[in-house]
């Protein structure tokens, strides 16, 4: 019997047909005959007209058959169907899904987003006279790309105008064009190895040839580069993103170089500029003797917000006539309100501000992850990256196996990551920026807990 229910808001009509569907994906096989419409009516004591409706419904949705003088039956090949949905196995991610301590290694803590000021500023954009019924610059708005052109030219010393700015909703759609408008022309990229993955996922899906250039003391090894036949180069040359490497000015100008001879590009990933802590940020490789050779990437997401979605390019001339011709179709995926909004963040001030706080309050959780790794595990791991960014990366230089060191941290609600430092080596990647200090401070302390207990454990097994 089908529970029905005249008191309640929903239509009987509704009811019946919910809880017929129910049992055709539950219970009834292919083929079965269903109740007519004379004896659902007597048995519910409703109207004919009501079930005709209930049947009309899920005749309508391919449930049921309809065959004159015979009456309604479960669709052919329904049961097999709901039966192998039914049969799949649900994967348990309860305590996946409860997180207290997320090192995650590139996220701000919610604190750090100013909101008063953004939403004052926003409110006095929704004010003005902006125009929402029209279809805005496909190269993103021009006060905004005027106010990054300022800060790139004073900051990072980016050779660069409103023009040959590009704004993206995203690292992964500025390589998306990049790989767009490179694509015919070029078929092998040469990687800094390890590098972003995402950066190599993009072009990997375009199916560009991937070439990988090994990490030395001072950067890429330009033996190896020079020797390669790839057109184009992907490379973080202020802050490697790895071992946090800085490019030299020498072995910059021979890149160049490279560049230049070979008619080739190079991507400069300036991802984590702002965020340096030990150090005055190094000037990006892009404002080198006025190169056109050098498309320069930068975002918002290390040092603003992830969830905003704004990053930008700054195209050599040659590459912004074909972006022009590749994305004529194209329309900033950033909403109109947000980039005005972060046009006037930065024209007023706020941001110089911003930088100036985060920095500030990344560094004393920097110093204080730093500082605890130091005094309690120095003699158990490398620290291979520190001193800028979101995370410090540390290889275990004792027997110890990560991933299950990964797993036990769940059972605890700590969500730790991993990342290969080649095919045979993981190491972990110990994110800061996502903490309050005095929750950081609770989560190493559980870290360095369950360390120990699987340090113990491996020692154990090695024996």
């Amino acid at each position: 019997m089908y529970n029905i229910d005249s008191k309640l808001k929903k239509p009987i009509y509704l009811q019946l047909y919910e809880e017929i569907k129910k049992d055709i994906q539950t219970n009834l096989k292919a083929g079965e005959k269903l109740p007519s419409i004379r004896k659902m009516t007597t048995d519910y004591k409703i109207s004919k007209n009501t079930v005709q409706t209930a049947y009309n419904q899920l005749f309508a949705e391919g449930y049921i058959e309809s065959i004159p003088q015979s009456g309604y039956f479960v669709s052919e090949n329904l049961y097999d169907s709901f039966k192998k949905e039914n049969e799949i196995e649900v994967e348990d991610k309860t305590t996946d899904n409860i997180v207290k301590y997320d090192f995650f290694p590139a996220c701000l803590s919610a604190d750090t987003f100013p909101k008063k000021t953004w939403l004052r500023l926003y409110n006095k954009v929704l004010k003005s006279s902006l125009n929402l019924g029209i279809y805005h610059n496909n190269q993103g708005d021009i006060e905004l790309r005027e106010q990054i052109t300022k800060y790139l030219k004073s900051s990072r010393s980016v050779n660069c105008t409103v023009d040959n700015i590009v704004l993206t909703s995203g690292f992964a759609d500025s390589m998306f064009i990049v790989s767009k408008i490179l694509k015919d022309e070029i078929k092998k990229i040469a990687f800094e190895t390890p590098s972003y993955r995402v950066a190599k996922k993009v072009f990997e899906q375009h199916n560009f040839e991937i070439e990988e250039i090994e990490v030395q003391q001072n950067g890429i090894n330009l033996n190896q580069l020079k020797k390669s036949n790839a057109k184009l180069l992907y490379l973080t040359p202020s802050h490697q993103y790895f071992f946090g490497v800085t490019t030299p000015i020498a072995n910059r100008i021979e890149i160049i170089n490279w560049a230049k001879d070979n008619n080739s590009y190079i991507i400069e990933d300036d991802y984590d500029s702002e965020l340096s802590y030990n150090n005055r940020p190094i000037p990006a490789m892009q404002g080198i003797n006025n190169n056109e050779q050098v498309i320069y990437t930068g975002t918002f997401s290390k040092s603003f917000s992830p969830s905003i979605r704004v990053a930008y390019l700054v195209l050599p001339t040659k590459l912004l006539k074909r972006y022009k011709k590749e994305f004529d179709y194209h329309f900033s995926n950033i909403p109109i309100d947000i980039q005005k909004t972060l046009a006037l963040f930065i024209k007023e001030g706020f941001w110089e501000r911003h930088l100036r706080k985060v920095r500030t309050q990344n560094k004393k959780k920097h110093d204080i992850m730093k500082n605890f790794l130091y005094s309690k595990m120095i003699d158990e791991i490398e620290i291979l990256r520190e001193g800028s960014g979101l995370n410090i990366l540390i290889k275990p230089i004792i027997n110890i196996d990560l991933e299950i060191l990964k797993k036990e941290a769940q059972n605890k609600y700590m969500k730790l990551y991993l990342r290969n430092l080649n095919t045979k080596e993981e190491v972990l990647s110990m994110g800061f920026g996502g903490f309050k200090e005095n929750d950081l401070k609770k989560a190493l302390e559980i870290f360095y807990t369950l360390w120990q207990e699987q340090k113990s454990k491996s020692n154990l097994y090695k024996l």
